[in-house]
C-alpha cells in the first residue's frame, strides 16, 4: 500500500477526529411517543408519572397567556439521559429535575429536557416546569376552551400538552392537584374535591385534589363566574354542578335529572367509581360535550335550544356520565381501544332513551347495522380506526365508535344472551377500576364470562371490513359502499 501523502494523512486524521467527536455527543432531540397507532409521537418512554401539581394564574382575561408551574412526581423505568414531555402551545421559563437546574429544547410538541446528569432506572424523579399556557390557539384545536365568562378545558384526544406539559397519553394515568389563583369575582372549579381556598389581596387561590388516578385529556379547570350547585346523589354521593351564575334558575330542571341518572347507570352496571359527580355547563361553542373525570362539559346550548327535544338532551347527559365508567375509571390502553369509551357510552345512552322515552333499543340497532358497512370504508373497522385527518383530530370520533361501536356490544348481548352480558359489564368495570384496558382484555373476559373462546366472534364484528351477520337477525342488511 502506498505511502499517504502528508496532506491525506491530516484529511484522515481530521475526519477521524471529527468522526469520535460525533459518537460521543448525544443525539439531536426528537420528539418521541410510546407507539400508538393513531398518534405515534403522544405519550413518553422511560418513566411512569405518579402525580402532578399544576398552578394557574389567571388575570381575568381570557385571551392572555396564564403563567403556570407544573410540578409532575415520576419514576424512572429506564436509565435516561433526557427526559421527553409532551408540551407545545406556551413558553418555557425554566426546568428542574429532582432540584437542580435542567437545559430543555422544543422540538415538536416535545419538551426535550437534558438533565445534569444520567438517571439510572427506578428512582424517584420530580420534574418543575415554569412556564406559560395560552389559551389563543386554533379554534375548537383541544386545550383551553374560551368561554364567555372565563375558560374551561377540552383536552380530548391529545390536547392535554396544549395546557400543561406531561406524558399526555391514557395509558399513563396519574393524580391531580390544581392550584389556580384568579381574581376574587371569580369561581374556580377543578377535577376532584376542593381542599382549600386562599384570599391574598384581590385574587383567591383555590385547591382542588384527585381521589383517582386520572388520564391527562380527562383535566378540568373551569374559570368564571359561575354558580356552584350541590346536591346528594344515591348512597350519600356529592354532586355538584358549575353554570353561568345568570343561568342558574333556567338550568335547574335539567340538573335536577343527575342524581337519577346516576341511580339508573348503578343499577346496571354498579356503583359509580368517582368521590364526586357534577356537569360544568360553559357559555361556548365547541361542537361536542365531554366527559371530563367528574365533572362533565356540557354547551349551554344544549340545554337552552328549544330544537332540541328533552329525551335527546336526557341522553347526552347519560352519555357522558356512562363515560366515567367506561373511559374515565376504565381507560383505554392505545387510542385504536376508543371503541370501547364510545361503543358503551352510546349502548347506555340508547339504553336510557329506551327505558325513558320508548326509543325502540333494536330499531336504532337497526339503523346503525344498515349503515355500518358504510362507516367502516369511511372510517375503518370498530377497534381499528383509521388515523383522523391531517390538522383535523376530532375526525378521529366518527359514527364507527358511536353507534358502529354500540351495534357491536347488541350483537355481542345477542351471542350470549342477556345475563351473561349484565355480568360481563359489571366485572369488566369492576377489574378494571382506575386502570387502563384494551380490546384484547374485554375479549378475554367476555370468553370467560360466556364459558366459550369468542376470538372469532370479535374478530369479524371488531376488525372486519365488512359487518357480519347480526346474530337472532338473519333479516338485517348492511348497505355496503358502492364497489365494496
Amino acid at each position: 500500500m502506498p505511502l499517504l501523502t502528508r496532506r491525506a494523512r491530516a484529511v484522515s486524521l481530521a475526519a477521524a477526529s471529527a468522526a469520535l467527536v460525533a459518537a460521543t455527543l448525544p443525539a439531536a432531540p426528537v420528539p418521541l411517543g410510546i407507539g400508538d397507532p393513531l398518534f405515534p409521537h403522544l405519550g413518553n418512554p422511560g418513566y411512569d408519572v405518579l402525580a402532578y401539581d399544576i398552578g394557574l394564574t389567571y388575570d381575568g382575561r381570557n385571551d392572555e397567556p396564564l403563567e403556570a408551574v407544573t410540578t409532575i412526581d415520576a419514576r424512572t423505568t429506564e436509565p435516561l439521559e433526557r427526559i421527553n414531555l409532551d408540551f407545545t402551545r406556551g413558553t418555557v421559563h425554566s426546568v428542574a429535575v429532582n432540584g437542580a437546574d435542567a437545559g430543555f429544547q422544543s422540538t415538536g410538541e416535545d419538551l426535550v429536557v437534558s438533565p445534569a446528569r444520567r438517571i439510572p432506572a427506578g428512582l424517584p424523579l420530580r420534574i418543575t416546569v415554569r412556564h406559560t399556557s395560552d389559551p389563543t390557539g386554533e379554534r375548537n384545536s383541544g386545550g383551553w376552551v374560551r368561554t364567555a365568562d372565563g375558560l374551561a378545558m377540552a383536552n380530548q384526544a391529545d390536547a392535554g400538552h396544549r395546557v400543561f406539559p406531561g406524558n399526555d397519553h391514557p395509558a399513563d394515568k396519574a393524580y391531580f392537584t390544581f392550584r389556580v389563583t384568579a381574581p376574587d369575582d371569580l369561581t374556580v372549579v377543578a377535577n376532584g374535591f376542593p381542599t382549600g381556598r386562599s384570599r391574598h389581596g384581590s385574587t383567591t387561590t383555590w385547591t382542588y385534589r384527585t381521589a383517582h388516578p386520572m388520564a391527562t385529556e380527562l383535566a378540568q379547570v373551569s374559570i368564571g363566574t359561575s354558580a356552584v350547585v350541590r346536591r346528594t346523589g344515591p348512597h350519600g354521593l356529592p354532586v355538584r354542578d358549575v353554570v353561568p351564575a345568570a343561568d342558574r334558575e333556567r338550568l335547574e330542571p335539567w340538573l335536577s335529572k343527575t342524581p337519577g341518572q346516576l341511580e339508573w347507570m348503578e343499577r346496571q352496571v354498579g356503583r359509580y367509581p368517582f368521590e364526586n359527580y357534577g356537569i360544568l355547563v360553559a357559555d361556548t361553542e365547541t361542537g361536542f360535550e365531554l366527559e371530563t373525570q367528574t365533572l362533565s362539559l356540557f354547551e349551554k346550548r344544549l340545554f337552552t335550544d328549544d330544537r332540541y327535544p328533552e329525551w335527546y338532551v336526557d341522553s347526552v347527559m347519560v352519555h357522558e356520565l356512562a363515560h366515567q365508567w367506561f373511559g374515565d375509571s376504565v381507560s383505554p390502553k392505545t387510542w385504536s381501544d376508543l371503541w370501547l369509551n364510545e361503543g358503551h357510552a352510546s349502548w347506555y345512552e340508547a339504553r336510557y332513551a329506551e327505558d325513558h322515552a320508548g326509543k325502540s333499543l333494536e330499531e336504532r340497532m337497526r339503523g346503525a347495522y344498515t349503515w355500518s358497512d358504510t362507516w367502516r370504508a369511511a372510517g375503518g373497522p370498530p377497534a381499528r380506526p383509521a388515523a383522523p385527518a391531517p390538522g383535523e383530530k376530532i375526525s378521529l370520533f366518527r359514527p364507527v365508535v358511536y353507534d358502529g361501536s354500540a351495534l357491536v356490544l347488541y350483537a355481542l348481548r345477542e351471542e350470549i344472551g342477556p345475563g351473561a352480558f349484565d355480568r360481563l359489564e359489571r366485572l369488566w368495570v369492576r377489574e378494571h377500576r382506575d386502570s387502563n384496558a384494551a380490546t384484547a382484555d374485554f375479549v378475554r373476559l367476555a370468553s370467560r364470562v360466556a364459558g366459550r373462546d369468542l376470538t372469532a366472534f370479535f374478530d369479524g364484528w371488531l376488525y372486519g371490513e365488512r359487518t357480519p351477520p347480526m346474530p337472532g337477525h338473519p333479516d338485517w342488511h348492511s348497505n355496503a359502499p358502492a364497489g365494496a
